[in-house]
């Protein structure tokens, strides 16, 4: 509303509202010339000023245009404030969404969140529409309606009924409207349910397909549709009681007042033209306080959505950058975790006290059955969540004294699951650098032994892989994923699980492009398949959080323990 540091959209605030002023002004003062008009066509006598009953009416003309004139420019100018104020509350929204913690994205509902923001978004609109430019003129131009009837008429009655009127009509709109926005917030609630089932169902697309769910799904949406369609009825039963309720009452002060106008003329205390003067008011009243029970309801709905987005932008971030925190410089890629322990609830200890050492350049595999916290150690290594315990460093310097987006930038992972953007390859490789050329996006694709799959596609590389990458399979994702992260050239390579999705055939090529690109990094390889660790300059066996054997794949054999048992395991499921 108030732009700070931005000379141009402060004046635009003020010329607006001077122009607010001026339009109700300018609006109680036609009225008035028309009423002179009247009375000087019969012949009652009008100020010396006038200019006569054809000037009059021009004078009214010229006044009922620079109404519209003045709401126009007030308008025009305040639109830019407003929708700058909207872009950057929007924008402020959704960075902070990304600075959220994993673990509020784990339980966050999509469907509910873009329509809580959409809603939020366009509940600041609105306010900013109608609170400065409806509720506040209406309270101004009722000031000067009631300044401009008393200077005219000299009687308190006809003020004292205009404000009764409006008192009444005030009251019973506000009453009703509360007890709308109740059964709008049931709506809403309703709405935002409809649109998660269908969303959901919608992103989980083939496993509704696989269990033959179409119809299942369907009368989940329906039955949520049903729900939303009961509310939408209760509440256009309610809007259509308060519009008949506000006409009786607004009808009623308007007849009375017109009354009271009416014996003055014919008592001879009033012109024609007065009464023609307390019509044009009260018609002038009427029609802005017809809105106010539309106004109110939406201002009132405008606050429970900006209340649900604000509560969004409330929800404080588990993970923060330290007030002097600096940026990561990574000189050597010496990964340690000191003493690590972490727990995601205070009942449920994940890792305890692990000591992992990761000289630079060498490449490490985590190994260990479900549950063991394998994913957690890479988690913890990217800054997802803190440790509970202990500290993780990078050449020496723990990673909660750096800034995220530093450590970020130094670290490249492939998950198990490549998720692409719904856009074309091209983009979901260059999304792995900002401003990569074509050349360097080319040889991340080479290097991922990608480019000739994409080159034998119709179109090429702008093929559009569909949501979440649906048009491609597992290997191919998996090569685009790999592609985007040798593009972004980190010195610090994570692997949480890269082909434990894939079969055989696809997991051998797609392990020969990763051992490309851990040439010259340190590589972190998080693995289920122990056949893809086995050239690992140390592997490291996990259990219930603790690290219960070390060493290279033939040491770890030799040793006769629990990754033999491991190896064992798997090598009699694959011969099986």
């Amino acid at each position: 509303m108030w732009p700070v540091g931005n000379f141009d959209l402060r004046a635009r605030v003020v010329i607006a509202l001077l122009a607010l002023v001026g339009t109700k002004f300018v609006a109680i003062l036609a009225p008035i010339l028309q009423a002179w008009a009247v009375d000087d066509l019969a012949g009652e006598g009008v100020p010396e000023f006038a200019l006569g009953a054809i000037g009059l009416t021009v004078a009214y003309g010229v006044a009922r245009i620079l109404t519209n004139g003045f709401q126009q420019i007030r308008d025009a100018l305040f639109a830019k404030v407003a929708q700058r104020a909207l872009r950057s509350l929007a924008l402020e929204t959704f960075e902070h969404i990304h600075r959220l913690s994993l673990r509020y994205h784990i339980t966050r509902k999509t469907g509910g969140l873009s329509r809580v923001i959409e809603r939020g978004v366009k509940g600041v609109e609105f306010l900013l529409r109608y609170l400065v430019f409806s509720t506040g003129p209406l309270v101004l131009e009722l000031i000067f309606i009631g300044a401009a009837i008393f200077w005219k008429l000299q009687d308190w009655r006809y003020v004292g009924i205009i404000l009764a009127t409006i008192a009444v009509y005030v009251w019973f709109t506000l009453a009703i409207t509360e007890w709308r926005v109740k059964l709008r917030r049931v709506m809403n609630e309703q709405d935002t349910d409809a649109n998660q089932k269908a969303i959901d169902s919608l992103l989980n697309f083939e496993t509704v397909k696989y269990f033959g769910a179409a119809k299942r799904e369907a009368a989940r949406y329906d039955q949520a549709m049903a729900g939303y369609e009961a509310a939408a009825l209760k509440t256009s039963y309610s809007l259509a009681f308060l519009n008949f309720g506000q006409a009786v009452l607004i009808t009623s002060g308007l007849v009375a007042v017109m009354l009271l106008a009416a014996s003055g003329v014919q008592a001879g205390e009033l012109t024609v033209g007065d009464f023609v003067l307390v019509n044009a008011y009260m018609i002038q009243i009427t029609m802005p306080l017809n809105f106010l029970g539309t106004v109110y309801r939406e201002i009132r709905q405008a606050l429970v959505d900006m209340r649900q987005m604000f509560d969004l932008l409330d929800e404080p971030p588990e993970v923060r950058d330290k007030t002097n925190a600096s940026a990561l410089k990574v000189t050597n890629g010496h990964v340690t975790f000191e003493s690590v322990s972490f727990s995601y609830e205070p009942q449920r200890q994940i890792l305890r006290g692990i000591n992992v050492d990761i000289p630079a350049g060498q490449s490490i595999a985590i190994v260990g059955p479900s549950g063991s916290g394998k994913s957690t150690i890479g988690r913890l290594l990217f800054r997802f969540y803190d440790v509970t315990g202990g500290a993780v460093l990078i050449d020496g310097r723990d990673v909660r004294d750096v800034t995220q987006d530093s450590l970020h930038r130094a670290i490249g992972v492939v998950p198990q699951d490549t998720v692409l953007f719904n856009d074309t390859i091209y983009y979901n490789i260059a999304y792995g650098r900002e401003f990569a050329t074509h050349d360097e996006i080319i040889n991340a694709a080479r290097d991922a032994q990608i480019h000739e799959f994409i080159m034998s596609l119709p179109d090429g590389y702008d093929t559009r892989v569909g949501e979440r990458g649906l048009k491609l399979s597992g290997g191919e994702k998996q090569r685009v994923g790999i592609a985007r992260t040798l593009l972004k050239d980190p010195p610090i390579l994570l692997l949480d699980e890269a082909t434990s999705a894939l079969d055989s055939e696809t997991e051998h090529e797609i392990q020969e492009a990763l051992e490309r690109a851990g040439q010259g990094r340190t590589v972190i390889t998080i693995a289920h398949r122990l056949s893809t660790v086995s050239n690992a300059d140390a592997i490291l066996v996990l259990e219930k959080g603790v690290v219960v054997e070390t060493g290279t794949h033939q040491e770890l054999l030799d040793r006769n323990g629990r990754y033999l048992d491991l190896w064992t395991l798997q090598r009699s499921e694959q011969t099986g």
